[in-house]
């Protein structure tokens, strides 16, 4: 079924400032929750979801109920609500890591819900705590608003893509950590102890993420050394013969340096049919990752006989 929304065109020296200040502001949202839930396997407690106006925690515990963080693309504000019916709204632009992080602190002090995070970010080069980052930073509503729009579009992809899977499936969720949209794909077979070695994050938390063999595909909006958005898929454990696979489409390829297929956004943006391409990317890399790798057969599921027929 062919998209009825036109994919945004991404520009990576354009969205960069913005997505820094973001990949931060998330950081601090995402250490929230972090510090707030119970442990999900694979770290999966942790993220954000795409929304329909921006990214959310989802409902979060806390003493007295629950509570959920949206940051909101549209109105260019992150807002707190709680289940007694309180809210608190924190404004959204070009300001200090540390201005943000001491007004979000006071609204939640306001709330009489008391916070206390890790400070430093993660798998980032940046190490200044959040309370001591006076740099300013900009943030361009227009430029974000692109960028949580191409979201909306893989996350409908993705999902897509997720429900044609029997074994045990990622949601579609949104890694603070790394700054990708992401979903993975398990074989139901242990490991071996994933070599850790991730910047600012410990090894014991990259151990547990990749206990079980995966496949895992995700949306990113690249960084200096690849400077532009892209999809990925890569396997865990790196499957011998991976590399070699046929994947769709022709513009896919291997990048040995991310250990990864990558297909730049561009090349789906620009395709007469967005979401058809994107889905084979997804499938051919997925089915390199079972032959490559031994996967079980009978994990994939035809979901055309639940279709409504209209």
């Amino acid at each position: 079924m062919r998209s009825i929304h036109p994919w945004p065109e991404l520009d990576f020296y354009r969205l960069k400032p913005t997505l820094e200040s973001m990949h931060l502001w998330t950081q601090i949202v995402g250490k929230i929750r972090l510090r707030q839930m119970p442990w999900i396997n694979h770290s999966w407690h942790v993220t954000l979801y795409v929304s329909p106006t921006g990214l959310s925690t989802g409902s979060i515990p806390y003493d007295r109920g629950i509570f959920q963080i949206d940051i909101d693309i549209i109105r260019n504000r992150l807002t707190i609500h709680t289940s007694e019916a309180e809210d608190a709204t924190v404004e959204l632009y070009s300001r200090s890591v540390a201005s943000f992080y001491e007004e979000l602190m006071t609204r939640f002090r306001q709330l009489n819900i008391p916070i206390d995070i890790y400070q430093k970010p993660n798998e980032m080069a940046v190490t200044t705590p959040f309370s001591e980052d006076y740099n300013q930073r900009d943030y361009d509503p227009g430029q974000m608003l692109k960028y949580w729009q191409a979201l909306i579009r893989v996350h409908v992809v993705f999902t897509r893509f997720r429900a044609g899977f029997n074994g045990k499936v990622s949601p579609v969720h949104f890694f603070w950590g790394g700054f990708d949209l992401a979903l993975t794909r398990f074989s139901g077979r242990k490991a071996p102890l994933h070599p850790g070695g991730v910047p600012n994050i410990p090894d014991e938390v990259m151990q547990e993420a990749y206990s079980h063999e995966v496949s895992s595909c995700g949306f990113w909006p690249g960084s200096d050394a690849v400077p532009y958005p892209m999809f990925y898929s890569y396997c865990y454990p790196v499957a011998g013969g991976f590399d070699k696979q046929p994947v769709e489409p022709q513009e896919a390829v291997y990048n040995y340096e991310l250990g990864e297929f990558i297909l730049p956004y561009k090349v789906v943006q620009q395709s007469p049919d967005p979401d058809a391409l994107l889905l084979s990317f997804l499938q051919s890399t997925f089915e390199a990752a079972v032959v490559a790798g031994h996967w079980p057969r009978d994990m994939e599921c035809d979901l055309t006989r639940f279709q409504r027929a209209d």
